[in-house]
């Protein structure tokens, strides 16, 4: 698996207190070895984000991402809270 980080994505990140950007890392590195961990609760999502899928950092923390050729390549999109990335 390929990742790239989009620019608001790398910019929401450099925002984040250390102990938020360590579990980042963490939730990084389990999805680039199983995509689809349930710790993860990957999701497709709707509405204006159609076509773009999530996984949780934290109970509020989401990574919003796109797939390409069944995580071949990954685009890391944005990082935030529930409410600022929805």
């Amino acid at each position: 698996m390929k990742i790239v980080y989009h620019k608001n994505f790398i910019k929401s990140y450099k925002k984040l207190p250390q102990n938020l950007k360590s579990k980042v890392q963490n939730t990084i590195l389990v999805f680039s070895k199983t995509p689809k961990a349930k710790s993860l609760r990957n999701h497709v999502l709707k509405g204006k984000l159609k076509g773009k899928r999530a996984i949780s950092v934290t109970n509020d923390y989401r990574i919003i991402f796109e797939e390409h050729d069944n995580y071949v390549v990954v685009i890391m999109l944005d990082l935030g809270t529930h409410n600022q990335v929805y």
